[in-house]
């Protein structure tokens, strides 16, 4: 396996746990950063670009809440990420074009989550060819974006 240095990961790891031992999207709303990756914050929810992507644009809705299950959101909860799920779809075609989407959530590490026990919905946009032998050959991801610019065209785009 062939090592791809990554030394902007190093502010993510090494940083303090919070209150539910490290979860990083608590200790993202824990300290007030102007370089965070966040497109919108609802009343009961955040969107928020996935700084380890699967392709240009993933977005993430997330609980404010620490919750393991979708069962756990309370009814507003519910209904608020159900349409910033959608308003993160329209806005990704609108700015970025995609041929299709992947939309879902993983829960519990067995199911590839990568955050655990901290509910969250996925939106990734898909090209025809985004997914190539690079990742499974090779153990490396090409990004070929600069990800505060896809922050600053979302965020333009969603206010608009």
């Amino acid at each position: 396996m062939k090592f791809l240095h990554a030394p902007w990961r190093w502010s993510f790891l090494s940083r303090p746990p919070c209150s539910h031992g490290g979860c990083v999207f608590c200790n993202l709303l824990e300290k007030d950063d102007p370089d965070d990756l966040m497109i919108h914050r609802g009343k009961h929810l955040f969107v928020i670009l996935n700084k380890y992507p699967y392709s240009t644009g993933h977005l993430m809705v997330v609980p404010y809440d620490h919750l393991a299950l979708p069962d756990h959101l309370s009814a507003d909860a519910a209904r608020e990420m159900w349409s910033l799920l959608i308003q993160s779809r329209q806005t990704l075609a609108r700015c970025f074009s995609p041929e299709g989407f992947n939309l879902g959530m993983n829960i519990n590490d067995v199911a590839g989550a990568g955050v655990r026990n901290h509910v969250h919905m996925h939106v990734v946009p898909r090209w025809k060819g985004d997914a190539n032998f690079m990742a499974i050959a090779a153990n490396t991801r090409v990004v070929s974006y600069d990800i505060r610019e896809v922050t600053a065209i979302l965020r333009r785009e969603w206010a608009a």
